[in-house]
């Protein structure tokens, strides 16, 4: 029997990249996936890749840091299979590139309503269904910046130098995130409980 069989995941900013890997992962080891995105079109496309794979999955457009929305992704994962077991709380946004100190409060107040508030107001959401099923799984995905702020690149040997100076011979892949977090929300995690676990490759990680 897949690992995940019977539980219900709820995915967000889950039509591209690591949320989608994660989404596919997470399916594929028998959860039945609501995943989300802010654009109808996206959802839909990746809701049918699933499917194309044969996965149950369903989609629901959000844009995480609306109350109303979140509150709808939950009534939907709830209303199409009555529970929620997992929660990978995926959407973050990074409107400022440099410095901090260069940051306007703008963006500062969107940095925390999507990639902290957002979070932890879908975390609350959910736990009381958790709650009701026996417990489950949260994931809340982060960057490796917030150990080891690193440079961008626009060439190869740019970012050859970069990969030198973090010490990894490869870039990470969605699948090397989603294989961990599968395993995060597995029986097999069961005693893995409030832990960071970083997928960086060997790159310096420590506060």
């Amino acid at each position: 029997m897949a690992a995940l069989a019977g539980k219900v995941a709820l995915v967000t900013a889950a039509t591209d990249g690591i949320g989608l890997a994660v989404a596919e992962a997470l399916g594929a080891a028998g959860a039945r996936v609501v995943l989300s995105s802010r654009r109808q079109p996206r959802v839909e496309a990746a809701v049918g890749r699933l499917r194309g794979r044969g996965l149950e999955a369903t989609g629901v457009v959000c844009h995480v840091g609306r109350p109303q929305d979140r509150q709808r992704l939950v009534q939907a994962a709830l209303d199409t299979y009555g529970a929620i077991d997992i929660l990978v709380s995926n959407a973050a946004v990074n409107p400022v590139m440099g410095s901090a100190l260069e940051a306007e409060e703008e963006a500062w107040e969107k940095i925390f309503q999507v990639n902290v508030t957002a979070a932890a107001m879908l975390v609350k959401l959910v736990v009381p269904h958790m709650e009701r099923r026996g417990g489950g799984a949260i994931v809340l995905v982060s960057s490796l910046a917030g150990y080891m702020p690193f440079p961008l690149w626009e060439d190869e040997a740019r970012r050859q130098q970069v990969m030198a100076a973090m010490g990894i011979d490869r870039l990470g892949t969605p699948s090397d995130v989603a294989s961990v977090v599968t395993f995060l929300c597995s029986p097999a995690a069961d005693y893995v409980v409030g832990e960071t676990v970083v997928v960086a490759g060997g790159a310096p990680s420590r506060l």
